[in-house]
């Protein structure tokens, strides 16, 4: 089989998830929520967190956590503002929209949000003398790390929540790679920081160690009235809830989600390397994810020993292609890339 950095999380779990799976199977525990694993997770994230009170929901997935969310926090007449290239915006057909929220969109630099612009939108919008017929804006709508690998600064956090204290909109954080934003060299805040500068976040365990699982929380025990029941009617809410609870238990125990995360890291920087090494541009990225630039002719010769994905065309002669690093990947991993780099 080819190695693959198609994504970070096309391998199964991490060995230690997997053998809290298996030393738990015989017990019996409560449902929905209630199991003893899922409680000691939350009581790890909310000290990881220093967020005592924090409200703390397991979802199956990253689609589940945004929608369920977006559509538990916003009133019906209200839509989400995000930059282009957000996930919601892009890569989850429609759910947001689906549960009659409007994905209302700015411009993307490199993947974030520039507060200036935000700001300025804003202020235009409530200046509009017909906004009664339009969407009203109640969330904004980051990605930590974005989809393009860049990383926020803290003042850049801290800009954006400015604005969206100023115009009373909810700032809802999207942490399907979270741990690899944190483990970045940019990132110059923790966890418990990010956790005092949002509404709402989720930590992402399905694409950071675990099988599946998503934590949302609440950081200041905010979440919205009911929000279970908003979680059941999405059909989001775990009956086996141990699932989820036991893979977050074991990813917040002795530091193994930050572990992942720094080992992805660290694998993503000797591969950004290997590609320089090789002359081979790429876009900047301090995580997992790295975006090389390729001639269409090296696109399908790597292809024919490495699997990676194709991200856009950038010409009628390059193409823009991602490679993902994960809590799987090795040293011959790395070596199966050298390889073939070196018979270009």
């Amino acid at each position: 089989m080819k190695t693959s950095f198609e994504s970070d999380y096309n391998n199964g779990a991490h060995p230690e998830v997997i053998c809290h799976l298996l030393e738990t199977n015989g017990k019996q525990s409560q449902s929905y929520g209630f199991d003893e694993w899922s409680e000691q997770a939350r009581n790890k994230i909310r000290t990881t967190c220093k967020c005592p009170e924090a409200d703390i929901f397991f979802l199956v997935g990253g689609t589940q956590a945004n929608a369920t969310v977006i559509d538990g926090m916003l009133q019906t007449y209200e839509g989400v503002i995000a930059v282009q290239t957000a996930h919601i915006n892009v890569h989850e057909s429609g759910a947001v929209e689906a549960s009659g929220h409007k994905v209302i969109t700015l411009p993307s630099h490199a993947g974030k949000m520039d507060a200036g612009e935000l700001e300025a939108w804003l202020k235009a919008f409530h200046a509009d003398p017909t906004l009664e017929h339009m969407v009203i804006p109640g969330m904004v709508y980051i990605t930590f790390p974005t989809e393009l690998g860049s990383v926020y600064t803290a003042k850049e956090i801290e800009e954006i929540l400015s604005v969206c204290r100023q115009y009373d909109l909810k700032l809802f954080i999207d942490g399907a790679r979270l741990g690899y934003g944190l483990a970045s060299a940019e990132c110059d805040f923790d966890l418990a920081w990010l956790a005092g500068h949002c509404d709402v976040f989720y930590i992402g365990g399905t694409k950071v160690g675990a099988l599946c699982g998503e934590a949302v929380v609440f950081p200041r025990g905010n979440a919205p009235r009911h929000f279970m029941n908003i979680v059941k009617r999405h059909g989001a809410l775990l009956a086996k809830s141990r699932l989820a609870g036991i893979q977050f238990d074991a990813l917040f125990t002795d530091n193994l989600y930050f572990n992942i995360a720094k080992h992805a890291i660290s694998m993503a920087i000797k591969m950004r390397q290997l590609f320089t090494d090789a002359g081979i541009p790429l876009r900047d990225s301090s995580t997992n994810q790295q975006f090389v630039e390729l001639t269409n002719k090296q696109m399908k010769h790597i292809l024919q020993d490495v699997l990676f994905e194709t991200w856009e065309p950038i010409d009628a002669d390059h193409t823009l292609c991602r490679f993902v690093t994960s809590w799987a990947t090795t040293d011959r991993d790395l070596e199966a890339l050298k390889n073939a780099l070196a018979t270009l």
